[in-house]
């Protein structure tokens, strides 16, 4: 990356919609319209930029963190967010959340990420096609609101996988089913790890006493949030569906040794008496019954069937066949 701005973007004014390059943004003024500074935080230049941005030292360290807890601080110039979003880059797994910082006051925002994030670039478009937000407060609220639908487009796929899981368990297709569903769990409880927290971000962000937001921004935001606990509800709701899942499949897989089980003891409890006889009349000691009769073992194996036939009768009676 050879400039430190991922974005550099003005929201309002004359100049709404232009991206500006470095030497454009380092020059200027408040009264040129709201500038939006995107940078990547691992970037050198970057660093030195938000060091010397005039920022306070909290502001600035966390604009530069680099392990991040979804939070909101909200100050007299403006707001201080961290927010997680679903990773959709290729190769990436989704509940590999990439964390955004924003920094936003009445005449600049700052964000800061470490991977590129679909949300952010979704609002940079906008804002470059003249579509976008004019103040900080419409800003975050967009930037709020892509976040919080692709973490619903990530919940309804988990929900249509675990649909298809559940389908396996009915019709008795296990296999490799453990390995799935225990992913799925995985992933359920990586996504909340975040979503909590971001629910209580977004909560306090509604509660904030700030100029940035606007009576029918706070609407808006507020059906952002509602959206946000039901996709959480929605997520303990598969997550449960989850454990119900492995449980039956627990069962139906022991139940299934148990008929094992079952039969090889019943084998065993007919040929038990069976080996005994034949291995009573098989020593090689005289006084066999029968040993110089040639019908004798007709005999005796007529007699090893009606055994057999009685133990078959009994378990029967006993109803353990």
């Amino acid at each position: 990356m050879q400039e430190e701005f991922v974005y550099a973007l003005v929201l309002s004014g004359e100049r709404a919609g232009a991206r500006l390059n470095s030497d454009e943004a380092r020059l200027w003024d408040p009264a040129d319209g709201l500038l939006w500074l995107h940078l990547q935080y691992r970037h050198q230049k970057a660093k030195a930029w938000i060091t010397h941005a005039g920022l306070s030292k909290v502001d600035g360290d966390a604009l530069l963190a680099q392990d991040t807890r979804p939070r909101v601080v909200g100050s007299k110039q403006g707001l201080l967010l961290s927010l997680r979003g679903v990773n959709l880059n290729p190769g990436a797994d989704p509940q590999d959340m990439v964390a955004v910082r924003i920094y936003a006051d009445s005449s600049r925002i700052i964000s800061t990420c470490g991977r590129e994030l679909q949300s952010v670039k979704d609002v940079a478009e906008l804002i470059m096609s003249g579509q976008g937000p004019r103040s900080s407060g419409e800003f975050i609220l967009a930037v709020c609101e892509r976040l919080t639908d692709r973490k619903v487009e990530f919940i309804d796929k988990l929900e249509d996988r675990l649909a298809e899981l559940e389908e396996k368990v009915v019709t008795n297709d296990v296999q490799g089913l453990r390995t799935d569903i225990a992913e799925l769990r995985r992933q359920t409880v990586a996504v909340r790890r975040y979503l909590a927290p971001q629910r209580e971000a977004y909560s306090r962000m509604l509660s904030e006493v700030t100029v940035l937001f606007n009576d029918n921004d706070r609407l808006k935001f507020r059906e952002v949030n509602d959206k946000l606990i039901r996709t959480i509800e929605d997520l303990d709701a598969i997550r449960d569906r989850a454990n119900v899942t492995q449980e039956e499949l627990l069962s139906q897989q022991s139940e299934q040794v148990n008929k094992r089980l079952y039969v090889l003891a019943l084998i065993s409890a007919i040929f038990l008496p069976l080996g005994f006889l034949t291995g009573l009349l098989g020593v090689n000691i005289g006084g066999i019954p029968g040993a110089e009769q040639p019908w004798a073992f007709a005999i005796f194996c007529s007699m090893l069937l009606v055994l057999v036939g009685l133990l078959m009768w009994l378990f029967y009676r006993h109803k353990w066949l």
